[in-house]
């Protein structure tokens, strides 16, 4: 398996992940974020967005008006840039959304390490699953999506799992 940690996977990936790769590097969106140990998450990454798939990249802040002020400071002259605060999984969490490119970009902090949050988490089984299974599987993840899914409960489905899909995806062995 490759190193979802960082972005260099994408340099060789399909058309959308080179893409995907050149807007956050030549805005040095990643660099920007060092501080707060940023990862890109979610279904560009594992090759199953579908057109309007947005850029996920999870932060790790210790302090929260310290992070939305620098998310704030660096985006805030982006095309529909917003920003809130709202509680995810009992936790306080911070999202700032703009659009660079042919992106809509979230920003997702939360006072949790990047690799302990539930998006890295749902991704690396989700990446472990697909190469488990064949290509038929992948587009069947596809077209759910496209279907008005999201990316979890269109897993569960496939997979059988009845309860809460996000949960449930956590505890899934391949």
């Amino acid at each position: 398996m490759f190193d979802l940690s960082t972005i260099d996977y994408l340099k060789s990936g399909n058309e959308r992940q080179i893409l995907a790769y050149e807007t956050l590097t030549k805005n040095k969106i990643l660099e920007v974020l060092v501080a707060f140990d940023p990862i890109l998450v979610g279904t560009i990454p594992i090759n199953i967005d579908i057109e309007n798939s947005d850029l996920d990249i999870i932060c790790y802040w210790q302090n929260k008006s310290h992070f939305i002020e620098k998310v704030t400071s660096l985006f805030k002259n982006k095309p529909d840039f917003k920003i809130l605060k709202t509680i995810i999984n009992q936790q306080e969490s911070v999202v700032g959304s703009f659009k660079l490119d042919d992106f809509e970009i979230e920003i997702f902090g939360q006072n949790v390490p990047t690799k302990n949050q539930n998006g890295y988490r749902h991704m690396i089984i989700e990446h472990q699953i697909l190469e488990s299974r064949d290509e038929s599987f992948r587009q069947e993840i596809i077209k759910l999506k496209k279907n008005g899914y999201k990316t979890e409960p269109a897993f569960a489905k496939l997979l059988g799992l009845k309860n809460d899909p996000y949960s449930e995806l956590l505890n899934y062995k391949i």
